[in-house]
């Protein structure tokens, strides 16, 4: 089993920054793909940004310039750096990997809890 905990979430005024951090724990042989998913209320849930084991990133077109995806891979983290921060994103943020947890090439989905970002005046 692998375990992802999010944190750095929270209330943050129009223009700010914040930085979400999410580690992942437990069974890992190899993280293929670490990300970010969102979900405001009523919508449904949407591709952040995602970064793979090679470093390739992907980011979606409503935050692009504004959001930037890294990682640690030997702490198994993920960051998200926040800026220019809009009512918009305001939404759960879920922390996404795809895991290989015994060599097999087997890839499993993992997701955290979800860490609140509420961008408001």
């Amino acid at each position: 089993q692998v375990q992802l905990v999010e944190s750095g979430g929270g209330l943050v005024q129009p223009g700010g920054s914040l930085r979400l951090s999410c580690a992942a724990s437990g069974r890992i042989f190899g993280m293929y793909v670490m990300g970010w998913l969102r979900q405001a209320p009523g919508k449904q849930r949407e591709l952040v940004a995602r970064i793979n084991s090679a470093g390739t990133t992907n980011v979606a077109d409503s935050v692009k310039g504004r959001f930037t995806i890294s990682r640690d891979s030997a702490e198994n983290t993920v960051y998200l750096q926040m800026s220019s921060l809009k009512p918009e994103d305001t939404a759960v943020y879920y922390c996404h990997a795809a895991v290989d947890s015994y060599g097999r090439g087997s890839l499993l989905n993992y997701w955290g809890n979800g860490t609140l970002v509420t961008v408001s005046s």
